[in-house]
């Protein structure tokens, strides 16, 4: 076969198929990479995603469901909605909390402590407590928020649950922020 002429047809598809899965794999590859890479700036685990903690919900919880204007009153100073722009920091941190019943509208909460231990100052800082039933089941996820949390400082969080205390068995709790 002459050096100069033409590959056949066939021989052309074929190389230019696999050039097209190369650079589509190149492509995926290093966007994957940046991805991770930036997953690791933002804090722990490499997903992007909050580590949760495991909380006890105490058996001897002496408390009833909301009447309707308690639960109103829950409902509109309760938290339903994760902010999806927040990511887990390394410098915060939940240093402690609890299940607590509260009389009146707050009824079901955890309460404890979020704390910024970097050199920057946080934007915003969420706590995110889902809660969950005697089957495992998630019921739903319920936060509290704060902005400027400043270098060393410690925020007091109080998480409204909306759900009755009886049906409430487990609970788990995360931390999540945007640095200034």
């Amino acid at each position: 076969m002459d050096s100069n002429a033409a590959p056949d047809r066939g021989e052309c598809e074929r190389t230019d198929r696999h050039d097209r899965i190369g650079r589509r794999r190149f492509a995926t590859l290093v966007g994957a990479g940046g991805l991770f890479g930036l997953a690791g700036c933002l804090g722990s685990g490499s997903s992007g995603q909050p580590s949760y903690e495991s909380g006890d919900v105490p058996d001897d919880i002496n408390g009833s469901a909301r009447n309707t204007s308690e639960a109103s009153a829950a409902y509109s100073a309760g938290s339903t909605t994760p902010r999806t722009d927040l990511a887990p920091l390394s410098d915060l941190s939940i240093t402690d909390h609890e299940f607590v019943f509260e009389s009146g509208y707050t009824g079901s909460t955890v309460q404890g402590t979020a704390e910024n231990a970097g050199n920057t100052q946080i934007n915003t800082a969420e706590v995110r407590v889902r809660v969950y039933n005697s089957d495992g089941q998630q019921l739903g996820t319920y936060l509290d928020s704060t902005s400027d949390l400043g270098t060393g400082e410690e925020w007091s969080f109080q998480v409204i649950i909306l759900e009755s205390p009886s049906d409430i068995a487990d609970y788990d709790i995360a931390v999540v922020g945007l640095p200034d």
